[in-house]
């Protein structure tokens, strides 16, 4: 199932947005504009995980940081520095 709303986060990341950039992509965003990453959803069966994804120049794409139970994990590893 191709999802486009985004995940609902939680209210302790302030003014982070979500824009969407694919189907299940969405790229993170600080108040600055700054760009964290990448959030992607992933489901695993009837599960669904949620993977941080960094841009990484050297290989010119994007390559995960980790994957996590929920949106609110993956984006605060974003927003730490992953």
């Amino acid at each position: 199932m191709i999802t486009t709303s985004s995940p609902a986060l939680r209210s302790r990341f302030g003014a982070l947005r979500l824009i969407p950039v694919g189907p299940e992509l969405w790229r993170v965003v600080d108040d600055a504009g700054r760009i964290l990453g990448h959030l992607q959803r992933a489901a695993e069966g009837a599960d669904v995980r949620y993977r941080a994804l960094r841009y990484h120049r050297g290989h010119a794409r994007l390559l995960p940081i980790g994957d996590f139970w929920s949106a609110d994990d993956a984006v605060e590893c974003l927003r730490r520095g992953g």
